[in-house]
């Protein structure tokens, strides 16, 4: 009976830490791939090298410990891409025989000027959440509705009675604001850093 409870409790965290891991990566994948393409010369490869990275990235996961639970999206990114570098690596020497193909220490040189931009695009998202999170709900569903499938101002502008032309100037003037909060957060978290 015990044998049989901790072969659920293990299964259990095992699917835990899978969701945490697909969540982690499907979060991340759109930074994971740019940083990817980075260090390729073209985008050939970059589907095959983001697979092996994503395959390696789990087989390791088990190995992944951040230094604090509140570090871990962070953490997971950098973790991730120096994964995805060996892999690009990898994929670079296994295509050594084409033309268009870096050598080793250009791909260290990109990595780390990727891994740079990388910590700016996090510092620039952050600024974006805490801005947004500033806004009242319906200035930040208007901001959003542009980005959002399925959301548009003129389904906005149907819902509320209000014209769309009113609308759109409103929008402009929010994302004037949220542009001003995002450069005010970011001066004061690069002037702390």
């Amino acid at each position: 009976m015990e044998r049989e409870e901790k072969q659920t409790e293990t299964a259990a965290e095992r699917e835990q830490r899978y969701n945490e891991f697909v969540g982690l990566l499907a979060r991340h994948d759109q930074s994971i791939r740019r940083f990817v393409r980075l260090l390729l010369p073209s985008r050939d490869g970059v589907d095959d090298v983001m697979q092996e990275t994503a395959l390696e990235c789990w087989k390791k996961f088990a190995d992944f410990t951040p230094d604090a639970p509140e570090k871990t999206v962070e953490e997971f990114i950098r973790w991730a891409c120096v994964v995805a570098r060996y892999k690009a690596l990898s994929w670079q020497r296994d295509k050594g025989r084409d033309r268009l193909v870096f050598r080793e220490n250009v791909i260290e040189l990109l990595s780390v000027a990727a891994m740079s931009d990388l910590d700016v695009r996090e510092l620039e998202r952050q600024a974006v959440e805490v801005c947004l999170s500033k806004m009242q709900d319906d200035q930040r569903r208007l901001v959003l509705s542009v980005y959002a499938p399925g959301q548009s101002i003129a389904l906005i502008a149907a819902e509320t009675g209000e014209q769309a032309r009113r609308l759109y100037s409103r929008l402009n003037a929010l994302r004037k604001l949220l542009l001003d909060c995002v450069r005010q957060q970011l001066a004061e978290e690069l002037g702390n850093g």
